[in-house]
């Protein structure tokens, strides 16, 4: 049974994970809703495009952050309901996912946030940091061949269980289910990406830009 302490810790992990940091710095700092501009999101690679590669680190390193933490709450506030190894990661994937799920449709900006890359690059450093170490690889050499930060994403999302499963050999069930999961969670996403590359419409990264 889902003690009150978990469920309340739940909340409080979409809470951080609707923290809409691209949309607040647009707002507050140059007057303008980012998901007017650019892919219409209020993620990290939108901020990239519309404010800049400052801004854009800052907020990516924020998305990365606030999931990162809302995983690590389980191991912070040494939640007492977690009885086995196996449930404390299952809560922390939970937890992670309702960071996740927060930013996706963040409740403080009407439900429409990012795509979410960079709130899962935290869940997974949180959960397997060597394998979201060697994914980031994954992403970064495509992106440096294709130029597309949907393509890279969508790539390194199916590298992440390839190296959990085959690679490190992971013998958590719950990590290895998440990690098959990441994949079909990525496409979805990233769907209207996907019919971009399609009709050869999707945008490049000019790298040295702003």
């Amino acid at each position: 049974m889902v003690s009150e302490q978990v469920i309340l810790f739940f909340i409080l992990s979409y809470l951080l994970g609707a923290i809409p940091s691209a949309f607040w710095i647009g707002r507050f700092f140059y007057s303008i809703d980012i998901r007017e501009f650019g892919s219409g999101n209020s993620g990290a690679t939108n901020a990239f495009r519309v404010l800049g590669y400052k801004i854009g680190i800052i907020v990516l390193l924020f998305d990365i952050f606030k999931t990162w933490l809302a995983v690590s709450l389980v191991d912070l506030f040494s939640i007492t309901a977690i009885s086995s190894p196996e449930l404390l990661f299952e809560t922390k994937i939970a937890f992670g996912i309702a960071a996740v799920i927060g930013h996706i449709f963040p409740i403080y900006i009407g439900f429409r946030g990012g795509k979410g890359i960079a709130s899962l690059l935290g869940l997974i450093i949180a959960l397997e940091a060597e394998a979201a170490f060697y994914s980031i690889i994954v992403f970064l050499l495509v992106l440096f061949i294709t130029r597309y930060v949907s393509v890279s994403s969508i790539l390194a999302s199916f590298a992440f269980p390839i190296i959990v499963i085959f690679i490190l050999q992971s013998s958590i069930i719950s990590l290895n289910l998440f990690a098959v999961f990441l994949p079909f969670l990525s496409l979805i996403t990233h769907q209207k990406n996907i019919e971009r590359l399609i009709r050869g419409e999707e945008t490049k990264v000019i790298f040295g830009s702003k």
